[in-house]
């Protein structure tokens, strides 16, 4: 069964504060797009929080075949960035990054203290995200000539596709997203109207 839509953050989450022994735990949540945008993040909250000792984090990406990564960022092996990455399981989201910042408070927690803060920091961080439901989109871009505009058109109205760029010359090219699991079906639809050029984008 192809999955067409996934659970995403809304906006970045306000900064939750866990306490442990003296340790703060700062909990961050963003929702991502791209791998590239996980540096900079995790580099300005080291920023804000000059005294660190680590910023610990997972990301998933994707909705069919997910791609994920966990950083412990210096902790015990498995300690900080699987217990958070955990928690984005449990909360069935993706396109996001979760980010806890911690401060040692003096006192040591062994392994199993550790897991639990970061797990605790990691869902409270959650749960004061915003999460929605987003639609996998597939995109077609549509190529036909001026008089072919009516009967384009009047496909798109029936289909109830959201063009996302059109250009409107003589020779005239439409850009249409439609949602992934319909995306063969309208595909045909295009494909039945003479003197119209489908090509599927991403």
């Amino acid at each position: 069964m192809e999955v067409d839509s996934f659970r995403t953050l809304e906006n970045p989450t306000p900064e939750i504060l866990y306490k442990d022994r003296k340790s703060k735990f700062f909990g961050f949540a963003f929702p991502i797009s791209a791998e590239e945008e996980v540096k900079p993040i995790v580099e300005a909250l080291r920023k804000k929080y000059p005294a660190a000792n680590h910023v610990c984090y997972a990301w998933q990406l994707g909705a069919q075949q997910a791609t994920y990564r966990a950083n412990d960022d210096g902790e015990p092996n498995n300690s900080a960035g699987m217990p958070i990455y955990g928690q984005i399981q449990s909360f069935g989201v993706t396109n996001v990054l979760v980010a806890i910042v911690r401060i040692f408070g003096g006192t040591k927690l062994g392994v199993g203290g550790l897991i639990q803060a970061y797990r605790t920091a990691a869902q409270m961080t959650l749960e004061n995200a915003t999460i929605i439901e987003k639609i996998v989109k597939q995109h077609f871009q549509l190529r036909f000539d001026y008089p072919q505009m009516d009967v384009v058109m009047r496909a798109i109205k029936q289909r109830n596709l959201e063009i996302i760029s059109q250009k409107m010359e003589m020779d005239c090219a439409l850009v249409v997203a439609v949602r992934k699991k319909e995306a063969e079906d309208v595909l045909g639809t295009f494909q039945q109207l003479h003197q119209i050029k489908v090509d599927v984008l991403d």
